[in-house]
């Protein structure tokens, strides 16, 4: 990891430089790849008062850079203030590359498919199949039909009428009734 401390209109005294170095180190917990860290240390005033200034920016392998910016009156304040908050992107990050799975396709199917025996799976689907002798086949009235229809939720109901024709008996829209 590459760091580098640079003061604007600031002096970098030994304290700060060795406060600013510690501040960074702390960001090596997430085990992630730091190419660089670059922290900057600047004095501006603003409506009259002095604010010490803190920028981090942090260059992650094969990720965007993560970039911070902290003011406070005191200078120690804004690094703690400015860590605390690169930590907590940092861990995000950490988190989302951790819980994310990131497994394939295949390997969910596999390991599906191992719970499961096929041959049994079938079987099993074999013995499930009833014959059922449908209604349809019986011829029946129209009128009979229609009562049954109104009666049910149904939206439509086919049959066979007495001349051995298929029909569909539906409600419409405007609550008749239509015959195909």
């Amino acid at each position: 990891m590459n760091i580098s401390l640079t003061g604007r209109h600031v002096e970098l005294t030994e304290p700060i430089k060795a406060y600013m170095n510690t501040s960074i180190n702390t960001l090596s917990k997430y085990n992630m790849d730091i190419i660089s860290v670059n922290l900057i240390a600047s004095s501006q005033t603003k409506k009259g008062k002095p604010l010490s200034v803190v920028e981090f920016v942090i260059n992650l392998a094969h990720k965007n850079s993560i970039v911070i910016k902290q003011s406070d009156q005191d200078l120690y304040a804004a690094i703690d203030l400015a860590a605390e908050r690169a930590q907590k992107a940092m861990r995000r990050i950490h988190d989302k590359e951790n819980t994310h799975h990131k497994d394939g396709i295949n390997e969910a199917k596999n390991e599906a498919n191992k719970a499961i025996d096929l041959h049994e799976a079938d079987e099993a689907m074999e013995d499930e199949i009833i014959p059922v002798e449908l209604t349809l086949y019986k011829p029946r009235e129209v009128e009979d039909v229609l009562n049954d229809l109104k009666d049910s939720n149904k939206m439509f109901e086919i049959f066979l009428d007495n001349e051995n024709k298929t029909r569909v008996l539906y409600k419409r829209s405007d609550g008749r009734f239509g015959l195909y």
